[in-house]
């Protein structure tokens, strides 16, 4: 479901004072040895328990490294082979909530105070030129608005939870409304059930504006390549979305039964106020960066 790094305000202020490497919080390693193992002779169980410790890689050290491959030669527009593709969306495919350190009992999923819009909290993994990786945590009703992902493709898995998703691609032989309206066409408008399959979205196709509204408590996780960046002008847009009817344009014209397919977008000239994105650091099974 591509869930894209909808940052806010302060949020990203936040997000750029975050370390920019992996969580160094060291994390204790366990080597199992079997009864076999147990007979053996001491010098001969200190090589499996080393050889165990070079050899054990955790899920969440899985997906860091082969982002660190898929993305290397990675630029914005630039969408990596169809083996890549694949080899990093097998990984994600694996990857299971305990794998990333959350649960639907944690605070982030709290069903909202009344009056409040629910806040959405931002679990920061990694994050370098090439790409990121983080964790929206999203309580009942919470909702990410209608937002783009300009010349990135995004993964996306829902670790837990039940979750809407309306998804849209540019129609980009069509004559725009205005300099900020244009048509687009609907690509997902679905819930989705964890466990489910992993979204992936291109920098022109795929869904590449997507809004998230959160059925129950739900947690997504997210790789983007390359992340949002203001200074390189692939910064986070949102969107109001109409329905065909609502604009007239010459040369524009879609049969009546396809109409609820089609939408016209306008882009916000601020982002949402009942958007609280929340930044926090990730604190689940460590990844080093080597």
């Amino acid at each position: 479901m591509g869930i894209g790094t909808t940052l806010a305000g302060r949020v990203e202020k936040e997000l750029s004072e975050l370390p920019r490497k992996p969580n160094s919080s060291s994390h204790a390693q366990i080597s199992v040895i079997s009864s076999a193992t147990a007979a053996a002779p001491a010098n001969s169980r200190k090589k499996i328990r080393r050889r165990s410790k070079r050899t054990a890689v955790s899920p969440v050290q899985r997906l860091f490294n082969t982002c660190k491959e898929v993305f290397a030669n990675g630029e914005p527009g630039i969408v990596p082979s169809p083996e890549m593709i694949e080899r990093l969306r097998a990984v994600l495919e694996e990857v299971k909530p305990e794998d990333v350190g959350v649960n639907p009992q944690m605070p982030y999923f709290r069903a909202k105070t009344a009056g409040k819009s629910p806040v959405v909290t931002y679990l920061h993994i990694y994050k370098c030129d090439k790409f990121s990786m983080g964790i929206f945590c999203l309580p009942p009703s919470g909702v990410i608005p209608l937002h783009n992902h300009p010349g990135m493709t995004v993964f996306s898995k829902l670790l837990f939870g039940t979750m809407h998703i309306k998804s849209y691609d540019w129609v980009l032989d069509a004559p725009p409304h205005s300099e900020d309206t244009r048509l687009a066409k609907v690509k997902v408008n679905s819930e989705f059930v964890a466990p489910c399959e992993s979204s992936i979205l291109y920098p022109s196709d795929g869904g590449n504006m997507h809004c998230f509204t959160a059925q129950t408590s739900c947690a997504v996780l997210d790789v983007l390549g390359p992340p949002y960046d203001d200074p390189a002008g692939r910064h986070c847009s949102y969107y109001f979305d109409f329905p065909f009817s609502h604009f007239s344009v010459e040369g524009v014209s879609v049969r009546e039964e396809e109409r609820k397919g089609y939408a016209w977008l306008k882009e916000r000239e601020e982002k949402p106020e009942d958007l609280t994105v929340v930044a926090m650091m990730y604190t689940g099974p460590t990844i080093k960066d080597r």
